[in-house]
């Protein structure tokens, strides 16, 4: 991924959740290309002509939450719908996961809401399965 996909990577995720959130991305691309205190992990696909047409973005981490052992998150996956049911999503998460494994990560994680289906068969055809942690929520 580079700076300049920031315009593709919101065109896309605005066509997939029909809203725009460029303060989200905003903020992922800062902490991408600015932080040094941040180890991102993220990778584009390309159609034939070079353009965006997916990306996924996660980060490591280590020891957060008591957990011992070196991890990292997928928080940002999107292909676009015009490019869906191609398996770009899973040459995406195919690479992110050869990636981790070759630096050294032992587990991956996402979160998903609960009522979208779509996306639970989505990452469960892609190997992952419910987790052994449970999210916890308080409203406040």
């Amino acid at each position: 991924m580079k700076a300049d996909d920031f315009d593709a990577v919101v065109g896309i995720d605005e066509k997939v959740l029909k809203a725009s959130r460029p303060e989200y991305y905003k903020l992922k691309f800062e902490k991408l290309f600015e932080s040094k205190d941040y180890v991102p992990v993220s990778l584009v696909a390309e159609d034939e002509n070079a353009m965006l047409v997916g990306f996924v973005m996660g980060e490591l981490y280590l020891g957060e939450y008591g957990i011992s052992q070196e991890g990292a998150t997928l928080d940002t996956i999107g292909v676009d719908p015009d490019c869906q049911q191609k398996g770009i999503g899973e040459q995406l998460i195919n690479e992110f996961t050869d990636h981790l494994k070759n630096i050294g990560v032992q587990k991956l994680n996402t979160l998903v809401s609960w009522n979208d289906s779509k996306l639970i068969k989505f990452f469960s055809k892609n190997q992952f399965i419910p987790s052994k942690t449970i999210n916890l929520d308080r409203n406040l």
